[in-house]
């Protein structure tokens, strides 16, 4: 009979679950508003209601246990969420034991962008492969990475916060509180605010029109209308990404890159530029590495909390295992 895991993702906004088998398929899954605001208590309570949704009426024999992926500042060898802004409460809170008093299976508890980094390398984009990058570009910007084929988790478990790499010297102010971060220039959020902010300084587009607020979606809905302006922007969101995905390429030394996230939906349209700055600016023994956009979507994370637990049993070295 096929082992299953359940992962959890949660979020700011969503919190989601599922039963994942070995083979990464999703059988079944479940998800609810997430209750930011109301503390860890409640929260705790929405993920465990969701994992018993979902196992209601069947045989738990098979189930090998809870894979949680979260948004950070994380501990993940402690267990405990140092200071989650989006959520409540979820300061130094210790999240992995209190979930595990409600669960009767092991519960395994990584970062979201590492999460989805071994989401891709085990059933997605970058699955075979030793050395992959994943970034996620949506709100924000973060990632994970797998080297030499373990996944790179760094000190507390802490690596892949990539989009707080400074791109440019006393920049952009960012949420972390730096200035000049990858993120202040590339993420979606910062994407949005030039696209309005330069709408606001030209007459000859159709952004903003009649008020109208604009993000991501309608600028690329107007480049694809032949808008000069949103085309521009997108270019610059482009060569923006590609400028620090070079970067990264050249110190983690990929064998792919994966782009996910919400801006990743358009990513036929950004690749080219993308592409064509790697080619331009990488060293020449790195212009050969691709970007690809996430095969899983949205469940990168989902379905690699799932995976954390598969790979925790197999005695892989992540989430813990063999400690």
């Amino acid at each position: 009979m096929d082992e299953i895991a359940v992962g959890i993702d949660l979020g700011g906004t969503q919190v989601r679950a599922a039963l994942v088998d070995e083979r990464g398929a999703i059988l079944a899954r479940a998800e609810e508003r997430t209750d930011a605001m109301a503390g860890p208590d409640r929260v705790l309570t929405q993920m465990t209601n969701l994992v018993d949704r979902l196992l209601a009426g069947m045989d738990v024999s098979t189930v090998v246990g809870v894979g949680v992926s979260a948004p950070g500042p994380l501990n993940t060898e402690a267990g405990v969420a140092l200071d989650i802004p989006t959520l409540r409460g979820f300061s130094n809170y210790p999240i992995t034991a209190e979930l595990q008093k409600r669960l009767a299976f092991p519960v395994n508890l990584e970062n979201d962008g590492i999460a989805a980094a071994i989401g891709e390398w085990q059933f997605g984009a970058a699955r075979g492969l030793s050395n992959l990058l994943y970034v996620t570009v949506s709100t924000g910007i973060g990632g994970g990475a797998t080297v030499d084929g373990h996944v790179l988790r760094g000190r507390k478990g802490m690596a892949g916060h990539i989009g707080h790499m400074s791109v440019v010297p006393n920049g952009e102010l960012c949420p972390c509180g730096n200035r000049g971060c990858f993120e202040a220039y590339g993420s979606g959020t910062a994407f949005t605010a030039r696209a309005t902010m330069r709408a606001a300084e030209s007459s000859d587009t159709s952004l903003g029109r009649n008020g109208v607020a604009i993000d991501s979606k309608s600028v690329f809905a107007a480049g694809r209308d032949g808008d000069v302006l949103a085309n521009q922007l997108i270019d610059e969101e482009a060569e923006i990404l590609g400028r620090g995905f070079t970067s990264l390429l050249h110190i983690f030394s990929p064998d792919l890159i994966v782009m996910g996230g919400g801006l990743s939906h358009e990513f036929e349209r950004l690749q080219p530029v993308i592409h064509a700055y790697i080619r331009r600016w990488a060293m020449p023994a790195f212009k050969d590495v691709k970007v690809r956009h996430a095969a899983l979507g949205q469940n990168s994370g989902l379905v690699g909390a799932a995976a954390l637990t598969f790979l925790a049993r197999a005695g892989t070295r992540v989430a813990r295992a063999g400690k």
